[in-house]
């Protein structure tokens, strides 16, 4: 008899954000809930289950977000653009929540050409 197949748990990042200005260059506003680029040499493929721990400038509490993979930046990416993966946040109310908040704190850096992490 074989075992029922085994789905896999969700990996959990745990992002701190110190900056506003790294806020800036890891938030995904393109994402109609929101989303947030996370660094990382980890190969993740689209659609993949993420919990991430997020931690915001100038806040201590930690937002848990069960988010997807929407994209992924390879290794050694055109632009020498940083390896990682761009997380959807799901469509719930902790998450508008943290999109409004995250949204605060960037205020006017919302509407800026610099370039991000991101799309």
């Amino acid at each position: 008899m074989n075992a029922p197949a085994q789905t896999p748990r969700p990996s959990v990042i745990q992002l701190t954000i110190k900056e506003k200005s790294a806020l800036y260059a890891a938030y995904i506003p393109l994402f109609t809930e929101g989303g947030v680029f996370i660094p990382t040499t980890r190969e993740y493929a689209l659609g993949d289950d993420v919990y991430v721990l997020l931690t915001l400038p100038e806040d201590m509490h930690r937002y848990p977000v069960a988010g997807k993979v929407a994209w992924v930046t390879p290794a050694r990416a055109a632009g020498s653009r940083t390896q990682g993966v761009g997380i959807r946040f799901p469509k719930d109310e902790k998450s508008a929540a943290l999109k409004q908040k995250i949204e605060q704190i960037l205020g006017a850096h919302l509407g800026s050409d610099r370039p991000t992490q991101t799309i």
